[in-house]
């Protein structure tokens, strides 16, 4: 199904319409927690291609809490936050290291 489009309802059962609703409901939901986790993300890579370390360093814990927290809601898999969270310290890492020579 492609993305942003309204699941249709067949069946006009009571219980058929309010599972309707709660996947309604329930994609929203992931969409927000999504778009929080990819917004910090792409601050996160702006300021480490700006090359300063302080802003990175910032914006690192918050990212990273971002990222946990999609992983807890179910948004992102474990593994996939992992590697996000291993990549965006890593790269940070080289900047750090930049800056001080």
């Amino acid at each position: 199904m492609a993305q942003g489009q309204p699941t249709k309802v067949k069946k006009k059962k009571k219980s058929v319409l309010k599972r309707a609703a709660q996947g309604r409901q329930r994609a929203e939901v992931n969409r927000i927690n999504r778009t929080r986790v990819r917004t910090m993300m792409r601050r996160f890579r702006t300021a480490l291609t700006a090359g300063d370390p302080t802003a990175a360093g910032n914006l690192l814990h918050p990212t990273m809490s971002a990222i946990d927290q999609a992983i807890t809601k179910g948004v992102l898999h474990e593994n996939t936050g992992n590697r996000y969270k291993s990549r965006l310290t890593l790269a940070y890492n080289t900047v750090k290291a930049k800056a001080a020579k």
